[in-house]
């Protein structure tokens, strides 16, 4: 039996792996955490199953880089959140997908006018017939 102790060791000591499916939460306790009247957690509880179908059918496009580190900061403390999970992915991929500009954005936006700031167009109506 005690052969077998630091395997199990080494087994809990080992980063999380998400699998490829939305992992399971508790979202009542989540819900039970943000407490007040039972409108409070109804609508957590719609948040959070909305938050879990769309993450079902987005699971898949996200790094499983991203997918383990924001389940990580989603379950931080004991309490864990679809709503999260879902906004830390969605910021991942977001900045997984943004394009870098290699221009200086000093020159890139003192190109359009050398004149200074633009100046608002005013229209003057003389209502005086």
């Amino acid at each position: 039996m005690l052969l077998h102790l630091p395997i199990i060791m080494l087994a809990t000591l080992s980063p999380i792996a998400v699998s490829d499916t939305v992992p399971k939460l508790d979202i009542a306790r989540e819900c039970r955490f943000e407490g007040g009247a039972s409108t409070v957690f109804d609508r957590c509880s719609k948040d959070e199953s909305d938050a879990f179908q769309q993450l079902q059918t987005e699971w898949p496009q996200f790094a499983e880089a991203d997918r383990n580190a924001c389940f990580a900061e989603a379950t931080v403390g004991g309490v864990a959140s679809y709503v999260d999970l879902q906004i830390c992915l969605e910021m991942a991929r977001d900045v997984r997908n943004q394009k870098t500009d290699t221009r200086d954005p000093l020159a890139t936006a003192g190109a359009q006018s050398t004149d200074g700031p633009a100046q608002p167009e005013i229209n003057v109506v003389n209502k005086h017939d």
